[in-house]
């Protein structure tokens, strides 16, 4: 379905008037249960996919959407943010509209809206906000499996609570990194989408710094009279591939007694993964918000 030209549309900045494109942002959920993560692969549903396959269909256009980070396989989100260019001078309102009557009902967008030809969605953000939820106990609903972690094993909430503590601030989290066969090909995207001959020239791996500081890390306990559903809620300037997922899982191994607390300093200075603990399934992971610059 198409649009008609909208004259009272928002108009651009300059340089978007210039090259007849407009930068849109989006705000979007999903359930990523049955998608291969974000990033948009050959033959596999991806919500990057699914994304541009629908502005497809409503404009004609297929830029692909870049989103603020890459959501593993089975990793949801509450408020990722996705930007691209459009020629089609569709109204906000009826690009949302568009959007979630041809998407899947396991993604829904809530916002969209032209901005300044300078923003991206991975580039422009200050901080991030995930949350991992742990259904503790020997019992776990069907209704929530898809969703949660489900653990057998009694926690100490205290320990959990002091090893989240222990995060706080700037430090390097190679340790708690995966190995990350995607880096080559995320940092030439990246050069493409800067367009940066000079940053293409330097070496890869001195590019990708492990170094990232941690606002707020916390557990918090959700408990029912069926459940004890504990919740680990961070935010910082940035996260590295699996970086949460990592925590999480050395964290559970503190609270059930299988690690002492005073490893993680130690674990930290080794920036070595195998020195931390297990990866915690996607399932449990959460992209709850992202945050950006004041706009002018």
């Amino acid at each position: 379905m198409r649009y008609p030209i909208d004259e009272q549309a928002p108009v651009p900045d300059s340089n978007q008037l210039n090259s007849g494109l407009k930068t849109w942002r989006l705000t979007l959920a999903y359930d990523g249960t049955d998608f291969q993560g974000w990033q948009v692969q050959p033959g596999l549903s991806t919500i990057q996919g699914e994304l541009q396959a629908a502005l497809a269909r409503i404009t004609g256009e297929t830029p692909l959407p870049q989103g603020s980070g890459r959501t593993d396989a089975g990793v949801h989100a509450l408020a990722q943010v996705a930007s691209f260019q459009l020629r089609a001078p569709i109204p906000p309102d009826n690009l949302l509209r568009a959007l979630n009557r041809t998407l899947p009902p396991s993604i829904r967008i809530s916002e969209a809206r032209t901005v300044r030809s300078t923003f991206h969605a991975r580039h422009s953000a200050i901080a991030k906000t995930y949350e991992y939820r742990v259904l503790a106990g020997p019992d776990c609903s069907p209704f929530l499996a898809r969703y949660v972690h489900c653990c057998p094993w009694a926690f100490d909430f205290e320990l959990l609570q002091a090893s989240a503590r222990l995060f706080l601030g700037e430090h390097d989290f190679q340790s708690f990194a995966a190995t990350d066969p995607d880096l080559a090909a995320r940092n030439r995207e990246q050069d493409q989408n800067r367009g940066s001959e000079q940053e293409s020239s330097q070496p890869e791996l001195a590019r990708e710094s492990t170094v990232r500081t941690i606002f707020s890390s916390t557990w918090e306990r959700r408990s029912t009279e069926s459940s004890d559903l504990l919740v680990y809620r961070v935010r910082g300037n940035g996260f590295l591939h699996h970086m949460v997922r990592n925590l999480v899982g050395t964290m559970l191994d503190v609270g059930r007694g299988h690690l002492p607390l005073d490893e993680i300093p130690r674990i930290l200075a080794a920036r070595s993964r195998s020195a931390a603990g297990p990866t915690a399934p996607s399932r449990g992971l959460y992209l709850v918000s992202v945050e950006y610059p004041p706009e002018p």
